[in-house]
């Protein structure tokens, strides 16, 4: 059984070039575009703040410095205690784990977030999920719409994860890897010492078998691209009502 009381850290992958969201992205980086004059960043603080998750790391890396004054004003507001990794060439997913492999210990609890979806996710419910079951990694999962551009899980009776495919030919289901994650400190220092680059890819199919998957039925949406951010801009008033 996880330990049930440990340490919660976060770790936030917010670095993304936003590539297709320009010309917005050439003044602002994607986790600082506005849903309803709110900074996505905020949405997730949000969340955080709910789950009491107080300490968080956000790697940076496109337009640093807005990021930087974003921090300064997040740790002057006195809740979060909020800390860099300035990544000055992009390091993939699991090279910013790499990378940041002091942020935790093997006794902590850590939250892995994609910082580029609107999401109304209840951190609390999910990491209670994780720490009912004896495994060191919970994946949450989302219905996608489209599956072949998603990393799709099959799951057996107990919600372990049995199978991983990144962004299947014929997927074996819609019940899609929503970029966020809970770890054991040990898993995440496993995938630390990993040295690899991508967690879709390279670490997630190491984790079949002592992963469990966590659905969400709320509102998740990816925004990185111009139609999927104007439809979460239609959608933002009922789900975050």
């Amino acid at each position: 059984m996880s330990n049930t009381n440990p340490k919660r850290k976060v770790l936030l992958l917010a670095g993304g070039l936003g590539s297709r969201l320009k010309p917005l992205t050439d003044v602002v980086p994607k986790c600082l575009i506005e849903i309803a004059g709110k900074p996505l960043l905020d949405y997730w603080f949000d969340r955080f703040e709910l789950a009491q998750l107080f300490d968080v790391r956000i790697n940076n890396h496109h337009l640093p410095q807005l990021v930087r004054d974003y921090i300064v004003r997040r740790n002057d507001d006195g809740v979060f205690n909020v800390t860099e990794a300035y990544e000055p060439t992009l390091l993939g997913s699991a090279g910013t784990v790499h990378a940041n492999r002091d942020f935790v210990s093997e006794d902590d609890l850590c939250v892995i977030v994609y910082a580029d979806n609107l999401s109304n996710v209840n951190l609390d419910a999910m990491i209670a999920f994780h720490q009912s079951h004896d495994d060191p990694f919970t994946m949450l999962l989302f219905r996608a719409e489209n599956p072949k551009k998603s990393g799709i899980a099959t799951l057996d009776d107990d919600s372990r994860v049995i199978d991983f495919v990144e962004k299947p030919e014929h997927p074996a289901s819609d019940l899609a890897n929503a970029g966020i994650y809970v770890l054991d400190g040990k898993a995440y220092l496993e995938i630390a010492d990993m040295n690899v680059f991508d967690l879709g890819f390279d670490v997630l199919p190491k984790f079949i078998g002592r992963m469990r998957g966590w659905e969400w039925q709320g509102y998740h949406r990816d925004i990185g691209t111009h139609a999927s951010l104007e439809q979460a801009k239609h959608d933002i008033a009922e789900v975050f009502a």
